[in-house]
C-alpha cells in the first residue's frame, strides 16, 4: 500500500505494523491520537527534518508597544534574534550612503584588485553600529508565545515592521510528507505498541478458554527497549549537531 499521505492513514499504517487487521489491537482511538501527538511532539523538538528555520514578519500595533511583547504562532520552536529596526547610525541613504560613497570614491583600487580596504572599512562601520547601537536582545518561551524585545519602546512606532528569526515546526497538515518519515513511522508504532502492552498487563494471569493467557508485561517491555533505543538514534544520528561553544 502507498505511503501514508494523512494523519489517518498514518494511524492506520502504524496499527497494520502491529497487526490489524489479523491481530486484535487493544488500544483505544483516543489513546492512539495521543500517542501520535506524543511522537510528533519528540520529532519536532530533536529530528533535524522536524524544523526549520523562517523569519517572522509582523506589524506593530498600540497593544504591542503597551504590553512591551509580541505574539507568535504556537508553531515556533524557538527565536534567536531581532533584526534592527533603525536605519543605522545616520550614515545616510541612497547615493548618500557612507558604503556607496566609499565605493565612488575607490573605484579604481577595488576595481583594480584591492579589496582590502573596503573590507577593513565595512568592518570597522558595522564595529561602530554594534557598539552603538547593538541589537535588542529578546527573550523567548515556547509555552507562552511571546517574544520580549528588550528597548526602548517609545522609539516603535505603530504600523512598523519587526522581522524575528526563528525556528518553527514542519506541520504534517502544510506537509503531508511528514508522514511519510521512516523514524517517525516506527517510533509512534512502538509507541502505540507500548499503549497496548500497557492495557493488556491488567490481565496478567488471567486464562482465556482454550488455556491462553494474556502477555501484556512482554509487549510492553519490548516496546519500551525499542523506544529506548530508538530516542537514542535520534539523539545520535537524526538530531542537529551542537555548535561548538568556547569560553
Amino acid at each position: 500500500m502507498a505511503q501514508p499521505t494523512t494523519r489517518v492513514e498514518f494511524r492506520e499504517w502504524c496499527l497494520r505494523k502491529l497487526g490489524k487487521p489479523v491481530i486484535e489491537i487493544n488500544v483505544d482511538a483516543t489513546q492512539i491520537e495521543d500517542r501520535i501527538d506524543e511522537s510528533l511532539s519528540f520529532y519536532w523538538d530533536y529530528h533535524f527534518d522536524g524544523s526549520q528555520k523562517t523569519y517572522l514578519k509582523y506589524t506593530v500595533t498600540q497593544l504591542d508597544i503597551d504590553n512591551r511583547y509580541i505574539t507568535v504562532p504556537e508553531s515556533i520552536l524557538g527565536a534567536i534574534r531581532m533584526f534592527p529596526m533603525s536605519k543605522g547610525l545616520g550614515l545616510g541613504t541612497g547615493i548618500f550612503n557612507v558604503q556607496y560613497q566609499f565605493v565612488l570614491q575607490n573605484i579604481g583600487s577595488i576595481v583594480g584588485g584591492n579589496l582590502l580596504n573596503y573590507y577593513m572599512t565595512n568592518e570597522h562601520l558595522q564595529f561602530m553600529q554594534d557598539l552603538l547601537q547593538p541589537q535588542a536582545p529578546i527573550r523567548y518561551s515556547r509555552h507562552v508565545n511571546k517574544v520580549y524585545i528588550d528597548t526602548d519602546w517609545s522609539y516603535i512606532n505603530v504600523g512598523e515592521f519587526i522581522i524575528i528569526e526563528a525556528y518553527m515546526i514542519v506541520d504534517p497538515v502544510t506537509y503531508s510528507d511528514v508522514w511519510k518519515d521512516r523514524w517517525l513511522q516506527n517510533y509512534t508504532t512502538e509507541k502505540i505498541k507500548y499503549q497496548w502492552g500497557s492495557n493488556l498487563t491488567k490481565f496478567v494471569g488471567m486464562t482465556l478458554p482454550g488455556a491462553v493467557q494474556f502477555n501484556g508485561e512482554a509487549i510492553l517491555k519490548d516496546a519500551e527497549a525499542q523506544i529506548a533505543k530508538m530516542e537514542d538514534e535520534m539523539i545520535n544520528s537524526y538530531g542537529v549537531p551542537l555548535a561548538d561553544m568556547i569560553g
